[in-house]
């Protein structure tokens, strides 16, 4: 471990190269004040679509067009300001773009409650028109939009609020990324090292008790500092997502963000409710881990650290990129081709400096590359989190390159899909180049962390999601003490008798971003249900599964979510893709267990 680098001592080749979407700031300007004529453009068809279909037509034509200006201008303001979070200048950019999208999404609020004000008889001759064929299915999900849209006043209000709304996550992720400060702590040798974000891991990853042990207390003492300032920012939140769904119509703020993916809360309660049924592999887990390590009880930092340390690998990062690109290979030549140009033209920003976001991301618009920002420290979880990023880029080029503009955002719901499908191809790549027996092992229980980071962490976040939100709804009490005691309780629900955690694992919630995505979570459990089924299509030869895989990253949002996903072989209206996956988990800890306890003995 090192001391945090700044942003002027990362070489240039570990950093993105965001030149091809403006080449200056002053480019970016010029771009940012043709924003308004993108507006007024848009505007004059405020009033006209009950003219006719043709009207209508050129309004979807002059939104998109006015939107994917915008998204440009933005995708520029927030890749720079995330690569220094301190750095004023860039962060007042993002500010001005970030307001100017507020105030335009007042300005066409009009749109939505304007097309479904057309009579029935009107919307319906619409929806067979020629001149609309190709927004067909916007009509129809507009149509289905029909009970939660508000008068054109009102949207407008709602649009032009949404800057201050979301105020509350962006005074989190200020205070999250640039302000807070972390003790140091001390390593095995005894050298202080700056605890960050970034390094957490390798902290909680180390051999030694007493500095996995140093570093949780640092992180979540740091955090508990600020606890009743957390649960306000998270309180906020909450009341806001609350209050846009009660607003809209919906039963509840659950029932709101699942609503334009098309799925009803069954798909999320049915995963909580599935995973629970197989806590008892989870907690056998812990079970084993526990014996290894010799411990009568684990706590919250002894269950990230290798189960085989003497295998912990040190990974450079050119070595990561070879052992990604060749785990990908069974994907085809087109994909293999396009994965080697974001290495060749700089897609990715790579290093951990002073200042830069925390974690990882994968982000760009329709007129960019699929950029990618990661905090690589050399571990084999940052490999695995390259080969994650990659598979969102992956995904959102081929859809941009199949789908006109209209129809190229994918859907969250199935984000995670292409992601974690390129961890499982790397898992398997590395199992087969390995002849280290402690190495495989090593890889094992990385799956294995895998599953229990991405499906059983995710869903016991998600139902904590809930239950705040809940909280809320019910008006019940919404404090630190009260979310802190309920965080620590479902903790230890789901890592069982073996794990005897520290109080101050009760702060966790305080240090994940992800609660402020409004039911983001989920989808991380669901989308690596369906890598699991999916990868073994990838490499099982097929070619006709493969093809399946392929239009599947190149759908965008032409479907359904559940439709692109049946269609690509996998059925998540259903518990058995969840099942499927933690049925195999369970084989995978009993093939642990068999080795690891024998050699023990």
């Amino acid at each position: 471990m090192s001391e945090q680098l700044t942003r002027n001592e990362i070489p240039e080749s570990k950093k993105w190269d965001l030149s091809p979407l403006y080449k200056t700031t002053e480019n970016w300007e010029t771009d940012f004040n043709q924003i308004d004529k993108g507006i007024d453009e848009a505007l004059k068809y405020r009033g006209r679509v009950r003219e006719s279909a043709e009207i209508l037509a050129q309004a979807f034509k002059a939104i998109d067009k006015m939107e994917r200006h915008l998204e440009k201008v933005y995708t520029f303001a927030h890749l720079e300001s995330d690569q220094d979070t301190s750095n004023s200048e860039t962060r007042s950019r993002l500010d001005k773009v970030t307001a100017k999208i507020a105030e335009t999404s007042g300005k066409m609020a009009w749109f939505e409650p304007e097309v479904l004000s057309l009579s029935e008889e009107t919307f319906n001759t619409y929806l067979t028109s020629p001149a609309l064929e190709f927004y067909t299915r916007t009509l129809t999900e507009l149509a289905r939009r029909r009970p939660h849209t508000l008068s054109e006043k009102e949207e407008r209000i709602l649009g032009m609020s949404s800057e201050v709304m979301n105020s509350a996550s962006k005074t989190f992720s200020i205070l999250n990324n640039a302000d807070i400060t972390f003790p140091k702590v001390k390593d095995e040798a005894g050298k202080e090292i700056q605890l960050t974000h970034g390094n957490y891991v390798n902290f909680l990853e180390n051999k030694d008790r007493s500095v996995r042990k140093a570093a949780f207390d640092a992180m979540y003492s740091t955090f508990g500092s600020l606890r009743n300032t957390l649960a306000c920012t998270l309180s906020s939140n909450v009341k806001k997502d609350v209050l846009k769904s009660q607003l809209r119509n919906f039963d509840s703020a659950l029932e709101s963000a699942l609503h334009p993916d098309n799925i009803g809360s069954d798909v999320y309660n049915n995963l909580i409710s599935t995973v629970h049924d197989n806590l008892p592999a989870l907690h056998k887990y812990y079970d084993i881990r526990r014996k290894i390590l010799n411990l009568d009880k684990l706590d919250m930092c002894d269950v990230y650290n290798p189960l085989v340390p003497d295998s912990k690998v040190e990974v450079t990062w050119e070595q990561a990129c070879e052992w990604v690109q060749e785990a990908c290979k069974p994907l085809g030549e087109e994909y293999c081709t396009v994965l080697k140009r974001a290495f060749d033209e700089r897609w990715i920003d790579a290093l951990e400096n002073k200042g830069k976001r925390s974690g990882a991301y994968s982000s760009g618009c329709y007129d960019s590359a699929p950029y990618i920002m990661m905090n690589f420290s050399g571990t084999l979880s940052d490999v695995f989190t390259l080969a994650h990023e990659l598979g969102h880029s992956m995904h959102s080029y081929f859809s941009k390159k199949e789908q006109d503009y209209h129809y190229s955002s994918y859907k969250i719901f199935v984000a995670e899909v292409a992601s974690t499908t390129n961890e499982l191809l790397l898992h398997n790549y590395l199992m087969e180049i390995s002849t280290d027996e402690n190495f495989k092992l090593y890889l094992i229980n990385h799956l294995i962390d895998s599953f229990k980071g991405t499906v059983f962490r995710q869903t016991m976040f998600a139902e904590f999601e809930k239950e705040i939100h809940e909280m809320v709804e019910q008006s019940k009490p919404f404090t630190a003490d009260s979310i802190s005691a309920y965080y620590y309780e479902l903790n230890k629900k789901y890592h069982g008798e073996a794990v005897d955690p520290d109080s101050k694992i009760e702060m966790e919630w305080a240090r994940i971003p992800h609660f402020y995505y409004n039911f983001y979570v989920y989808k991380y459990a669901t989308g690596f249900s369906a890598a699991v089924a999916l990868s073994k299509n990838i490499l099982s030869g097929d070619a006709a599964k493969l093809e399946d895989y392929l239009n599947f990253l190149k759908a965008g949002c032409s479907k359904d979510v559940l439709d692109i996903l049946k269609d690509a072989g996998v059925d998540l209206s259903t518990p058995e893709p969840i099942n499927s996956a933690l049925s195999e988990f369970s084989e995978i800890v009993d093939e642990l267990e068999q080795v690891l306890l024998y050699r023990k003995r």
